[in-house]
Parts: structure tokens; C-alpha cells; sequence
């Protein structure tokens, strides 16, 4: 199956919000907008807010050129450059611009996964899983470095240990795999070759949680894009909360058009 792309979250500014956009990297969490000028007043803006901008516009050799007036001593700096390098699927350079972010900040966990997504998207997951845990160590909390994990480990077939970090991941942030935008510095990861059983691990998740619409929503998801183990959906014992559901039965008997 083609390499798609379905969830991710990248964030640039450390105390902004934002909207998100879909490029072939990640969502970035800006508005989506086409305008190029930006607030005439020269006190208006700081220069890292003025990237962040060009970000949000898909400006990204822009938004390099502004990030490189930051201060140089800032591994920050560095981190904002590589991601901005990374939407470009300039890699090697992304790469590069994070490895400077790290070795002036060797306990920077943003960095350190970021580092991670760059070994993801050229497919050495073991390495990837390998950077994931590095940052976790780091930041032992975060949900999205652990759902970073999870999804390197899914993209290793070793799915028991990816459902454990989606769980993990949840329990920290119920909304981890809905965000599409979120504050820091951050790339959340969610390319998946096999689009199907990512969707139907998701909806696991969801089900042990708790959170049955999700659960639900992912495994309508999973079915349309051709899940064909049917017999998980009543043998699995994390849906056996579902199994009265109206929806789940109608689930059951759905025969939808593999899209």
C-alpha cells in the first residue's frame, strides 16, 4: 500500500495555538491562509512570530530566513529551522538543523523525537523506535512522543507493543489522536502504510478506554478502507462493551465499498 498520510500534528510557536493544514509532512498548527503581508508595524511581530506566520502560509523558505535571525545560541532556533526544513522534505537538512538543536541541548525531548520522525520517514523504525525512547526518557509524559512510539513500533508489525504505547498515550491525553494542532515544538507522527489496521488498533484503543463513539468511528473507518479480520470485532475482548450497541450491529453487518 502507498505511503499515506493520516494524522499529524506539528507545532512551531512555544506558546502559540493554532489551525492546522495538511502538507506531505504533517499538519501544521496555523490558520490556513494565502496572504503574504504581513503587519506593517516592525514592533508588531517578533521574528520567530513572523516565521511562525510564514509557516502557517506554507512560506516555508520564508519562515527559514526569519527563524535564522533568531538568536543563534537558541536550540530552539534550530528546532524551528529543521521543522520548517522537514515540511519541505528537505530531510538531510532537517536532520542536520535538529542535530545542532541537540548537541546545544542534549535534554531537549522535542528535538530528540523530531530527530525520530527523520529516521520514521526514510522507514529505519528501528532507529526511530530507538529516538522515540530517547525523548521519552526525557519527557516521560508526553502523549505524543509515546504515540510517536507506538506508531513506529505499528510500522514494525509489532503491534502488541504499539497498542500498549496508544494506550499509554490516551490514558496522558484523551485527545491525542484527534489534535491537529498543539503548543511546543513538537512533530506527532501518523504516516502509516497499512491505513486499515492503524485504524482498527485506534479503535481498540478507544474501546478500552471507554470511549465508545470513537471506537466506533474508527472501526467504520477501518472497514472502509478494507479491514477484512471481521472476527476480531466480536472475538477481541475490548469491544465486548460494544457488542450491545445499535451501532456496533449495524458495524457487523456493513459491507462498505473498499475505498
Amino acid at each position: 500500500m502507498a505511503l499515506t498520510i493520516l494524522v499529524a500534528c506539528l507545532s512551531l510557536g512555544a506558546d502559540a495555538q493554532g489551525a492546522a493544514q495538511t502538507s506531505p509532512v504533517a499538519s501544521t498548527s496555523f490558520a490556513n491562509t494565502r496572504e503574504t503581508r504581513l503587519p506593517a508595524s516592525p514592533g508588531a511581530l517578533t521574528v520567530e512570530m513572523r516565521g511562525d506566520i510564514y509557516m502557517a502560509r506554507k512560506m516555508y523558505r520564508e519562515a527559514v530566513d526569519m527563524y535564522k535571525q533568531m538568536p543563534a545560541d537558541s536550540p530552539v532556533t534550530w528546532n524551528k529551522v529543521g521543522i520548517a526544513y522537514h515540511q519541505m522534505l528537505e530531510l538531510d537538512a532537517a536532520k542536520k538543523y535538529y542535530e545542532k538543536s541537540v548537541k546545544m541541548r542534549p535534554n531537549y525531548p522535542e528535538a530528540v523525537n523530531n530527530l525520530g520522525t527523520i529516521h520514521y520517514a526514510k522507514k529505519s523504525y528501528r532507529r526511530a523506535v530507538s529516538q522515540y525512547k530517547k525523548a521519552l526518557k526525557l519527557n516521560p509524559q508526553s502523549a505524543s512522543i509515546l504515540s510517536n512510539l507506538g506508531t513506529a513500533y505499528f510500522a514494525r508489525k509489532q503491534y502488541d507493543l504499539a497498542f500498549r504505547s496508544y494506550q499509554e498515550a490516551l490514558a496522558i491525553d484523551p485527545e491525542v489522536f484527534e489534535h491537529r494542532g498543539a503548543a511546543g515544538v513538537l512533530l506527532q507522527e501518523r504516516t502509516v502504510e497499512e491505513r486499515a489496521k492503524f485504524h482498527f488498533y485506534l479503535a481498540k484503543t478507544y474501546a478500552k478506554a471507554g470511549q465508545n463513539d470513537r471506537a466506533l468511528l474508527y472501526l467504520r473507518k477501518a472497514l472502509e478502507e478494507g479491514f477484512k479480520d471481521r472476527d476480531k470485532l466480536t472475538g477481541d475482548p475490548e469491544f465486548a462493551g460494544l457488542q450491545q450497541l445499535p451501532e456496533f450491529l449495524e458495524l457487523l453487518a456493513y459491507q462498505p465499498k473498499v475505498l
